[in-house]
């Protein structure tokens, strides 16, 4: 997988509490490699971190992204190999009641990283993860590409507009000189979904938590498309990423967006109706409801035009809709119904991920 360039590396993973960073850090355990985490809290309550026992097998450090000098002791202590950069306010309501605290963990947070590798100066590689939100939405049926416009309506999407100004500028004022070590781009991916994620406002963990009560959930905005994917997409998509560029130093400084198959655009009344086969409801009104109350503004379509990163990392999405469903159905169903080993749950459903991978020929898997 991915050339075992992980394997027996040190990795750091900024934000690995949280939903991404701890599957992104299982894999990683499973592909080898030794990994650090910093984050600022376990976000939620229960958590994926928590579930499948991550901080016993990981140098686990809590501290904030916008400490710069708890950031640079992680990065001289560690000599990571790479960096990835997770840690982020991710949540768009929560950017409506907390604005500054947003912007200063996406933008100055992703700063210190950035200012952090730029003092200890270590031989590494540094994926940084933004988002999809990145771009000025314009509510168009094609997708974005990298050259694309960014901005933002709501805070969160501006912060991580913000976000990928901060790193284009570093990477050009300090990166490039020729005593730098460090090599950088930028991975953008949204509409994740999957096993183990339990933030507020989400309408796949809304779900997931009242069915697991027996209770239909009210969604705002049925009609909604968007472009849905697995976890391991995107992860799949910042590994090819690291791998890549710690061979080819003409990725350095670019930007690469990771989405899902174009057939994966669904609405969101037909995830949900996919999604509740696996409780056994007898009618979808024991499922859910529509309501009209929608407190801030939610974007009708935002996709990706994933085109470079098949050009240049050879790299494409590998789960199939079904399969989507299937992965994610499965993990909460488990969960919440036989009490499952979720460490174990999470470690055989990266191997069905890779092989299913293998089975299609996807570059990343050899």
């Amino acid at each position: 997988m991915f050339g075992q360039i992980y394997a027996g590396k040190r990795v750091l993973v900024t934000g690995h509490t949280g939903f991404k960073g701890s599957w992104l850090t299982t894999w990683l355990l499973k592909l080898g490699a030794t990994v650090a985490g910093l984050s600022d809290c376990i976000p939620t309550e229960p958590s994926m971190f928590d579930k499948t026992g991550l901080a016993g097998n990981i140098e686990h450090h809590l501290g904030d992204v916008r400490d710069l000098a708890t950031v640079r002791q992680l990065i001289e202590d560690f000599e990571p190999h790479f960096v990835f950069h997770l840690a982020a306010q991710a949540i768009v309501s929560t950017s409506y009641s907390d604005p500054l605290g947003t912007i200063s963990t996406n933008v100055m947070g992703t700063a210190n990283v950035l200012e952090a590798l730029r003092q200890v100066n270590p031989d590494c590689v540094a994926v940084m993860i933004t988002s999809d939100k990145c771009y000025e939405n314009v509510e168009w049926v094609w997708g974005y590409k990298e050259t694309d416009h960014l901005g933002g309506r709501d805070i969160y999407s501006g912060s991580k507009g913000a976000a990928e100004v901060v790193i284009h500028s570093y990477v050009e004022s300090f990166f490039r000189s020729e005593n730098c070590k460090v090599r950088v781009a930028t991975g953008r991916a949204g509409n994740v979904i999957g096993g183990g994620d339990w933030a507020r406002d989400r309408i796949v963990v809304d779900c997931m938590r009242g069915w697991s009560e027996g209770r239909p959930v009210e969604i705002r905005s049925p009609s909604a498309t968007r472009p849905w994917q697995h976890v391991l997409e995107p992860l799949s998509g910042y590994l090819t990423l690291g791998a890549a560029l710690a061979h080819d130093p003409r990725l350095h400084g670019e930007s690469f967006n990771f989405g899902p198959r174009a057939e994966q655009n669904r609405t969101v009344l037909d995830l949900l109706g996919d999604l509740s086969k696996a409780w056994h409801f007898k009618s979808l009104d024991d499922a859910y409801r529509v309501t009209a109350n929608i407190p801030f503004h939610e974007a009708g379509l935002l996709k990706l035009n994933c085109d470079k990163a098949l050009f240049h990392l050879k790299w494409e999405a590998n789960l199939q809709y079904s399969e989507l469903v299937d992965f994610v159905s499965d993990w909460y169903y488990k969960y919440y119904r036989e009490s499952a080993d979720m460490y174990a749950l999470t470690q055989t459903q990266i191997g069905a991920y890779e092989e299913r991978a293998r089975q299609r020929g996807l570059v990343w898997t050899r």
